[in-house]
């Protein structure tokens, strides 16, 4: 079932979201191409790296941030389920198919211990977090620089190490992708996206727009605002955000 009080899709979808841009699942997937019916997509369609990441109450893994947003920890996934199986909680997390071939556990695991092994470039990851069924906010382009496996309960999963992209070239010789780093480093906790996205309705705390959402600081995060209360952060749109820059001296 379709959630309800989605975003309008974007109509511009040849460009890359922002940093902090709010947008809904079905234009997420136009945006990469794909119906991204899993969280972990190694090079999807041939391209950049695609993993779909929560931190909410009740989310499936223990996905976890650091430094202010520089950092993630994503947990791998488990064994699909299936009929009659052991719950796939209770068994350690894949790094083969049944088949034989990678599972994307393995496929980014390989690519992280290739990179620690200085066989490669890092590993290009774009990454989204779920705020609530059907919205997500974009995160940026992260590198992934290791992997490991460690005991959970009773089972063994697999931990990624993300680190957020600056500047970085990659060896295909493709123009510096670059992320926005000073946004990223005032990274607004979940909890506070979700309480502020239900006070202020999904829409723009100004005009009221649906269109081109993003968390704003109401006082400055270079001026001393903070990240960690919903009484500092309010979502805009993409004009009033513009407009309201040009009157901070």
């Amino acid at each position: 079932m379709k959630t309800q009080n989605l975003l309008p899709v974007r109509k511009d979808l040849s460009k890359m979201p922002k940093v902090g841009d709010i947008i809904e699942y079905d234009t997420m997937c136009r945006v990469e191409n794909s119906k991204l019916q899993r969280g972990m997509n190694f090079r999807l369609n041939n391209s950049t790296s695609v993993v779909l990441m929560s931190t909410v109450h009740g989310a499936p893994y223990q996905d976890s941030i650091q430094n202010e947003g520089r950092i993630l920890i994503y947990e791998g996934h488990d064994v699909p389920r299936r009929n009659g199986n052991i719950d796939p909680k209770k068994l350690d997390q894949p790094m083969f198919t049944e088949s034989g071939s990678l599972t994307e556990n393995g496929k980014f695991f390989n690519a992280a211990q290739k990179y620690k092994n200085s066989k490669r470039s890092p590993e290009l990851i774009r990454v989204y977090e779920k705020l609530k069924p059907g919205i997500w906010v974009y995160n940026g382009i992260f590198r992934l620089t290791s992997a490991w496996t460690e005991k959970s309960e009773e089972r063994m999963v697999f931990k990624f190490r993300l680190e957020l992209l600056d500047e970085y070239k990659n060896d295909n010789k493709q123009k510096n992708i670059k992320t926005d780093f000073s946004r990223f480093s005032r990274r607004i906790p979940t909890s506070v996206k979700v309480e502020v996205w239900n006070r202020d309705k999904g829409r723009c705390a100004i005009c009221g727009s649906e269109n081109d959402l993003h968390f704003d600081h109401i006082i400055p995060y270079s001026k001393g605002g903070s990240s960690t209360t919903a009484k500092n952060v309010q979502i805009l749109c993409s004009k009033c955000n513009y407009s309201k820059n040009d009157k901070i001296m």
